[in-house]
């Protein structure tokens, strides 16, 4: 493929540890704030905006929708136009977005800074990726892109003890206040010390572009509305057809233009795949916990919500210490190994953390530190796989699929996690509950309707979300065993 210099190329190793600390702390920043946002629903709901349930909903899950559907598209878009004029703009259009929500007067105006949130962060995420590569020398690429993951595992823990730091000291007004701000910080960073990386000249797939954007959307709505609607209702039906539909003709549009945006082709390698597949499962895994561990925190054992954003800290640690030694594992044992490790170990925290739920706190926590270490072994080794297998003038791309497997896994997660809990909960309600009409889903409702009831609606959701963790933590081992197979036969053809 012929590409066109149209800025000045760089030295790998220039700056690379400054930009490293940058993009690591601006992936941070748009990965927190998924699970920030969580944290002042109960601000949101009690607000003068006055929202419905489905507003609520949609007030967490707009920056989702807008953010995966066009992280693709904005990675192209940065491989084109240049990343770090890309990842500035991003960064603007982020912190404005921010600020418009902080000011809404009603749950329209609030939609649309959260939407104009997720288009800054769609921007961001997959060219912090691109400029990593291209600024660091390629021998030290594997070690920067296992930082860059930590980070980006990291970032749904910041989030939660972030947001509940701002959400304790003021309004959820101030949460996107402080958002904006930090944002418009990370713009002044990233202006002054990433390097610019070259421009290639490709033709625009607007068409396959429009296809691919609908197709997410159109799943991204049957994944949100499930749990509300009803798997099977009629809504959750057309959209999970209309994706499929929309990405079929997706695929035949990509594999007839010169310079498809994502060549559907790339997935026949088995290590892009399967890689894919595992980035979905680990945050399928991570933020269905950090939904479900902010309500089990607080029903279950009565935390604060500063106290619930740092009881999830215990899974950074293995993060924050051992991430620097995955590369030497993966080059000592291979990819493959070290997948199956990271399954199973993130697998068994899962089923430790269900059992675990009611027990002292140091127990507990001694499980998310079990997961910790199943993240840090996958995240890294994952990433790596996936920015491997694509050319580094596709650095933009390579990042776009990294984020939109990530934010499709915590839609998963969330909405899988989230329908188990309610099931679950519903159905050990006291008798008196389960035959209201209708039934109460939430423990907010049901101590509403029978205040009285305490003790026993908070051990129904206990034992909801026990249920939720052992559903979970099959459904990663599972899931994990078939990108480990994948992996392995990805090793075995790069070594024929």
């Amino acid at each position: 493929m012929a590409t066109t210099t149209l800025e000045s190329p760089v030295r790998p190793a220039q700056r690379s540890g400054l930009v490293l600390a940058c993009m690591s702390v601006c992936t941070a920043l748009v990965v927190g704030f998924v699970a920030a946002i969580n944290l002042a629903v109960p601000g949101l709901a009690a607000s003068s905006l006055q929202p419905t349930s489905s507003d609520l909903l949609w007030i967490v899950d707009a920056y989702v929708v807008v953010f995966a559907c066009l992280v693709i598209p904005a990675g192209a878009a940065g491989d084109k136009l240049g990343r770090k004029g890309t990842l500035l703009t991003g960064l603007g259009i982020f912190a404005a977005g921010a600020i418009v929500s902080a000011v809404a007067p009603g749950v329209a105006i609030m939609l649309i800074g959260r939407a104009i949130t997720g288009l800054g962060a769609a921007c961001v995420l997959p060219n912090c990726v691109g400029i990593l590569l291209h600024a660091t020398a390629p021998e030290r690429r594997t070690h920067a892109l296992a930082v860059w993951a930590a980070a980006s595992g990291i970032g749904g823990v910041v989030g939660n003890v972030g947001g509940g730091a701002v959400l304790t000291a003021g309004s959820w007004r101030s949460l996107f206040v402080a958002v904006a701000v930090i944002a418009t910080g990370c713009l002044a960073w990233a202006a002054r010390s990433t390097p610019r990386s070259p421009r290639h000249e490709r033709t625009l797939d607007l068409p396959g572009t429009l296809l691919f954007i609908a197709a997410v959307v159109a799943l991204l709505i049957g994944i949100i509305e499930g749990p509300e609607q009803g798997w099977g209702s009629n809504v959750v039906f057309a959209a999970f057809a209309a994706s499929v539909l929309l990405a079929a003709c997706w695929v035949l549009v990509e594999l007839r233009v010169a310079h498809p945006m994502l060549d559907p082709r790339v997935f026949r390698s088995p290590a892009l795949s399967s890689a894919s597949l595992g980035m979905t499962v680990v945050f399928f895994g991570s933020f269905g916990l950090f939904y479900i561990n902010a309500s089990l925190l607080q029903y279950g054992r009565g935390f604060s919500v500063l106290q619930t954003g740092l009881g999830i800290v215990p899974l950074t640690v293995p993060l924050l210490l051992g991430t620097r030694y995955v590369p030497t594992l993966m080059r000592r044992i291979g990819a493959p190994a070290t997948l199956a490790a990271a399954f199973l170990l993130s697998s068994a925290g899962l089923l430790w953390l269900s059992y675990a739920s009611t027990m002292a706190y140091p127990v507990y926590a001694t499980a998310l530190v079990v997961i910790g270490l199943g993240i840090m072994l996958a995240a890294p080794c994952l990433t790596a796989q996936i920015a491997s297998a694509l050319p580094v003038e596709r650095a933009g791309i390579a990042g776009g699929l990294q984020s939109a497997t990530r934010e499709l896994g915590s839609a998963l997660g969330v909405a899988v996690f989230g329908t188990i809990l309610t099931a679950d909960f519903t159905h050990h309600l006291p008798a008196a509950l389960s035959e209201h009409s209708p039934i109460p889903r939430t423990v907010k409702e049901a101590l509403t309707l029978a205040p009285s009831d305490h003790d026993a609606i908070t051990q129904a959701f206990t034992h909801g979300a026990e249920i939720a963790l052992r559903a979970a933590a099959l459904v990663v081992l599972l899931a994990g065993a078939v990108v480990v197979a994948g992996a392995w036969r990805g090793h075995k053809t790069a070594r024929q």
